[in-house]
């Protein structure tokens, strides 16, 4: 394998990653700073107040995104074991 190659890998799997987590860290941050917003303008300060509003968020985005997140893996897992002929582990 090639510094070239693995750094290629590396990458790869690092946008696949991203990719996929996107939409739950997104929702998981807009709901915590409407969160965060709401207890600073009541003044409330529970600090597991976000906690639900938070699960329900990212099981709706899994419920709406999760058909996508499952293609983009199996694309990016097809695409590994596609061109496993092309990585040689022994020199």
């Amino acid at each position: 394998m090639t510094p070239e190659l693995i750094i290629q890998l590396g990458r790869d799997a690092l946008i696949a990653v991203l990719l996929i987590s996107a939409p739950l860290l997104g929702a998981s941050l807009l709901i915590g700073l409407i969160i965060s917003v709401f207890q600073a303008t009541t003044q409330i300060q529970e600090a597991t107040l976000t906690f639900v509003p938070k699960i329900i968020a990212v099981l709706i985005v899994i419920m709406l995104f999760g058909p996508w997140m499952l293609q983009e893996l199996m694309r990016y897992t097809d695409h590994l074991l596609g061109a496993l002929n092309q990585y040689t582990f022994i020199r």
